[in-house]
């Protein structure tokens, strides 16, 4: 089932150049070579996909649906070989990656079940007005695919950010065929996912440019997709540097595109004078699951925490240290992962402003020891590297000597995923200033709870200010994600047997639609509105 292949539409092709995957705790080389996708790879990838724009982008909302369900159906298929390919090549454990699968289907179902309601849509019509003076003309508006998308896997997420992940399901959703860059630390979970893909576009009988895959190591490969000018729109997870690059690419084309990068974030957590009293032992122990879950790769574990200085906060420190030193060292996704964690601890050990709190100790092969350190408000807002993201169980402490303090930190932060308050009712009055300072700061805020891990549901954000994300207004998890590879389009005056079926007089496509500026239920036509 997986032999190295390079996808394109529904062929299967063979390269001369290759790499390996490898197991992150021991080194040793996993599964077969695989292919490095070419130049050549790339334009016929994209080829295929302009030309299945237009007839994926025109399906019928019950068949694109049906084909988000036939691809959630082909991943659950591939079975057991799957989890076990994953936990080899990201040393990720069995429970978390069949969880990480049933999001990932989940997701898929999720958007299936969006696209069958329609309202992503908008489907507006305002009737002439021949009488007006001036008349106004008829004017029917709607959401339409914005065409082939380019989509990163993500190194940490091999299931839910990569392949079918939610930039695919949700590109998928909007009627934009995908391409995908494979992430090269996971090839043989990219295969199987994108073959299951495959399979699901030939038996929906769609054309085959509506997925393509690309697995390879090289920057250059992912440059070259961004920049292939039928791309119009891209979707990423990973590094600053990597979307930044991307960003690049694709504002120096001849037709800019956006790119959705999600990027970094150290998603600080506010923890008030009240419960840090009544609780903050309690408060330690949770922070260390949240911190050090997932060895710290998710893009939402708490890196910051912020809060008054005292006794109290002593006592927090000390638990958490002790709560860390607990923790087993784990193995992280890859030796490139493993070896920035360290890059970025030893340059906190070597920051003359910032304490170590949590003691050292060594670590296997690609093994993540949680770190905990201290700096002062004054330090963190004189040298800007201290709050830079560390991707692994690393967190730094800033105290503050009061309210004011933790409020002018958080307003010289950059922007982030998530912020957390935790408060008692006693806290509330300090707390009440401090809410539009961080939603001015991040996409989620949260209040008495850990942010590690996201919800996909409706009303979830996954995203943020710069350089959380590369565009704030966008999120990449929840329903509201179709929203970015979506744009509206406007028809005045066309006749009726030309418009598209979502703006027809007879709605042959039952869509609950606004009409002269009231929202109708899928019954109500233009004539009888």
């Amino acid at each position: 089932m997986i032999d190295g292949s390079i996808l394109i539409g529904r062929a299967t092709r063979r390269s001369k150049e290759s790499f390996h995957a490898y197991d992150p705790a021991t080194g040793a080389v996993v599964g077969p070579a695989f292919g490095i996708a070419s130049a050549a790879d790339v334009a016929d990838a994209c080829a295929l996909a302009a030309d299945a724009a237009g007839p994926f982008g025109s399906l019928t909302p019950a068949v694109r649906a049906d084909f988000l369900d036939a691809v959630a159906a082909a991943i659950t298929d591939i079975g057991d070989v799957l989890i076990e390919t994953a936990m080899a090549e990201t040393g990720l454990p069995r429970a978390r990656l069949e969880g990480e699968r049933g999001r990932t289907t989940g997701q898929l179902q999720l958007f299936a079940a969006v696209v069958r309601q329609g309202d992503w849509l908008d489907a507006t019509l305002d009737s002439a007005l021949p009488d007006r003076v001036p008349p106004r003309p008829a004017l029917r508006r709607m959401n339409l695919s914005l065409g082939p998308v380019a989509v990163f896997g993500a190194s940490n997420f091999p299931l839910a950010f990569s392949v079918a992940g939610g930039d695919t399901a949700s590109a998928f959703a909007a009627g934009c065929p995908v391409v995908v860059k494979g992430h090269s630390a996971h090839p043989g979970t990219g295969e199987l996912v994108a073959r299951a893909v495959q399979k699901a576009v030939a038996d929906c009988g769609l054309p085959e440019g509506v997925f393509s895959y690309l697995p390879g190591k090289s920057h250059a490969l992912g440059s070259a997709l961004v920049a292939d000018p039928r791309i119009k729109a891209v979707g990423f997870t990973g590094s600053r540097g990597g979307g930044l690059h991307l960003v690049e690419i694709a504002r120096k084309r001849k037709e800019p595109i956006p790119v959705y990068a999600e990027m970094s974030s150290v998603n600080p957590v506010i923890i008030l004078p009240g419960a840090l009293a009544d609780r903050g032992i309690e408060l330690a122990g949770a922070f260390s699951s949240s911190l050090t879950l997932g060895a710290g790769q998710f893009c939402t574990n708490p890196g910051t925490i912020v809060a008054v200085d005292g006794p109290a906060l002593d006592a927090f420190v000390g638990a958490a240290a002790a709560a860390l030193a607990d923790v087993e060292p784990a193995t992280m996704l890859s030796a490139g992962i493993a070896s920035a964690y360290a890059d970025g601890v030893a340059a906190l050990d070597r920051n003359a402003a910032v304490e170590r709190a949590s003691a050292e100790r060594g670590a296997g092969h690609n093994r993540c020891v949680p770190a905990l350190f201290e700096t002062t408000a004054e330090a963190y807002a004189r040298d800007a590297s201290i709050g830079d993201e560390v991707f692994g169980s690393a967190a730094i402490v800033v105290r503050c000597r009061d309210i004011a303090e933790v409020a002018a930190v958080v307003a010289g932060m950059e922007g982030q995923l998530t912020a957390t308050i935790h408060m008692d009712q006693r806290d509330m009055e300090m707390a009440r200033p401090l809410v539009p300072l961080l939603s001015d700061k991040a996409g989620r805020l949260l209040v008495n709870s850990w942010p590690t891990g996201v919800e996909v549901t409706h009303a979830m954000v996954h995203g943020g200010p710069f350089p959380a994300t590369s565009d704030s207004r966008s999120t990449s998890v929840g329903s509201l994600a179709i929203a970015r590879f979506l744009r509206p389009m406007c028809f005045q005056n066309l006749p009726e047997d030309m418009l598209p079926p979502a703006l027809q007089d007879s709605n042959p496509w039952h869509l609950s639609r606004r009409i002269d500026g009231e929202l109708r239920a899928p019954a109500a036509t233009l004539a009888n509105a």
